[in-house]
């Protein structure tokens, strides 16, 4: 639960605090941007009860020398700053362990950043992270972040990216109780317009029980980012290392949970999009995506964490890569993706939701309503692959595009779109499947209801068993209670764990 009343201290009164607690004291290392983070800490005052060393190796020769040569040939990227907070924590162990070790936290602060050129032909961007005691004599942990710089002025982004370093030291030593106020604290005294935060991992011996995909929703959450990626095993990943001049072919869903007709339409859009032209098959990145609306479980717009680890837990035992974004809108999800590359993008939708891209009540807000909306979505190399379902007034007929129904002044504009291959049936579908909802599927699952397993793929129905997803372990357990008149909970666990071996 995150704190809406604390007190939002200045970063001039964040690092004169740290200055004048003598439990802490580390190193800074910083490329790119001067040394921002570091010089707030001077100015506050009190500096050498905090500050061991600083450092700035911006010509690359020396960084090679201090850090070695990345293979990327990159110097701003996550690798370096790795290496950077490896090397300074290292130093800091060696020289002053047996000094200061015994009472003192150590840390060492370490940021790669590239500023705004004086072209303004660029995006300024970086990576940075803490590396520190909580105790001392007790191993590190890790907090590391990738932000990109928004204002259109390197002087104000390095401004920024001195507060945001102020902030990531304090927030380790004052918010390290409740990982998400943590994440909030990052961007206090800073504009959301001016700073985003789309990656962020929290790790060490003090935060075992820390699940960075849930950090990654509380960044979307909190208006940190607009969207955040995660691999099959649970890491976080920056978007443009994933997506950079990639071919992205992207499934939304809810996923609540993953059906046959999921999986199907995933399968047939990538069978259709790899054998465009333009798609080169060892490009293409395949992402599905959950938008904060759908996580949404009340009026205040609360989110059932384990709600949104029982979905992840089945794409990820698929081998899917995740990523939760707040683009409610399709046109707003195409511009995320362009900000990385100029290939060909692909989308797989179901003809509902395509229905929802012509429905003129969602761009009431923009000046040139649904034709600025698709000049934005259509104006890029993007090619939207639709799935057919049941008609709902006709469950006998099918409805796809061949008879999409839209109001007369619009079907010129669908003609136009399909014509101009903007927009495709999937062929080759499933029709045996149409009928699965994964809505009715989640109740089935809640009544005990055995046939929601044929609804499903094999895997994901182990998993859901196996892992005890979507309240599969609560059902049967109330089950026995109520056959076998069941109370002690030792009995319970044993007749549970009875009833997973004999799955």
């Amino acid at each position: 639960m995150i704190d809406r009343e604390r007190k939002v201290y200045s970063a001039r009164e964040k690092a004169r605090r740290i200055n004048l607690d003598t439990n802490t004291y580390g190193a800074f290392a910083e490329i790119g941007a001067g040394q921002e983070v570091a010089a707030v800490f001077f100015k506050a005052g009190g500096a050498s009860n905090t500050i061991a060393k600083t450092m700035s190796a911006y010509d690359m020769t020396f960084s090679n020398a201090i850090y070695g040569v990345e293979e990327s040939g990159r110097y701003v990227c996550q690798s370096r700053l790795m290496k950077m907070l490896d090397k300074e924590y290292r130093l800091l162990e060696q020289r002053l362990g047996i000094k200061m070790g015994f009472d003192r936290c150590f840390f060492a602060f370490a940021d790669t950043v590239t500023t705004i050129n004086f072209q303004k032909t660029n995006q300024g961007h970086g990576w940075c992270g803490v590396r520190f005691q909580l105790r001392p004599q007790t191993p590190p942990n890790d907090l590391i972040i990738h932000v990109k710089m928004l204002d259109n002025d390197a002087l104000a982004q390095q401004q920024a990216l001195g507060t945001i370093g102020v902030n990531m030291i304090y927030a380790c030593y004052h918010y390290q109780q409740n990982p998400e106020q943590m994440l909030v604290s990052l961007i206090d005294n800073l504009s959301r317009e001016a700073i985003e935060i789309d990656m962020c991992s929290l790790s060490g011996p003090d935060f075992t029980g820390i699940d960075n995909r849930l950090l990654s929703l509380q960044l979307v959450k909190n208006g940190l980012t607009h969207a955040a990626i995660f691999g099959p095993d649970g890491n976080v990943i920056q978007p443009s290392d994933l997506l950079y001049k990639k071919n992205i072919l992207a499934l939304r869903g809810r996923f609540r949970p993953l059906t046959h007709v999921n999986l199907d339409m995933l399968k047939r859009g990538y069978d259709q999009f790899s054998q465009e032209e333009d798609v080169r098959k060892d490009k293409i990145e395949i992402l599905t995506e959950l938008t904060l609306k759908d996580l949404r479980v009340d009026e205040e717009n609360e989110v059932d964490y384990e709600d949104f680890l029982d979905r992840v837990d089945i794409l990820s035992s698929l081998g899917c890569t995740v990523m939760i974004s707040d683009y409610q809108e399709y046109y707003r999800l195409v511009t995320y993706f362009s900000e990385f590359t100029k290939a060909k993008i692909g989308i797989v939708l179901g003809v509902y939701a395509l229905q929802m891209i012509f429905d003129e009540k969602y761009y009431e807000r923009l000046q040139g309503g649904i034709l600025e909306s698709f000049s934005t979505l259509f104006s890029r190399n993007v090619k939207l692959y639709v799935y057919p379902a049941h008609q709902r007034d006709n469950p006998k007929e099918i409805y796809s595009c061949r008879n999409f129904e839209l109001p007369e002044h619009l079907i010129d504009l669908y003609q136009y779109l399909l014509a101009n291959d903007k927009i495709e049936n999937i062929r080759d579908f499933d029709p045996d499947i149409l009928h699965i909802i994964s809505d009715q599927v989640l109740q089935k699952i809640k009544d005990n209801d055995d046939s929601w397993e044929t609804m499903v793929p094999g895997g994901v129905a182990n998993t859901i068993k196996e892992r005890a997803l979507f309240g599969y372990e609560k059902v049967v357990i109330q089950q026995a209670k109520e056959e076998l008149n069941l109370s002690r909970p030792d009995v319970i666990k044993e007749v549970w764990e009875k009833l997973k071996s004999n799955n």
